[in-house]
């Protein structure tokens, strides 16, 4: 039987990672920044090269803390894919 592959790995430092990042434009200026791979990273940047800066600082240290801790970095399933965007409009 074969063996399934985990969404995590256990990587050592060092070794590049991409991950999938949304960047939303605010109403009230800047952009949020979200990274679906890794929940619990939402950050903000002025600009869009900010928003990208504090992205990657906000994925590394994520990413240190969990090698600090000993766990298993996750893959992001969909890095190396093109997006997928569209608009739903509904009415209720």
């Amino acid at each position: 039987m074969p063996q399934q592959q985990s969404p995590h790995t256990r990587k050592e430092p060092g070794v590049e990672h991409g991950y999938r990042v949304i960047y939303e434009l605010l109403s009230e200026g800047g952009y949020q920044v979200i990274v679906p791979a890794l929940p619990g990273i939402v950050t903000y940047g002025r600009t869009l090269r900010e928003a990208r800066e504090m992205a990657r600082d906000a994925i590394v240290c994520h990413l240190r803390a969990l090698l600090k801790d000993g766990e298993e970095l996750p893959e992001d399933p969909f890095a190396s894919k093109p997006p997928r965007a569209e608009e739903v409009k509904v009415t209720v």
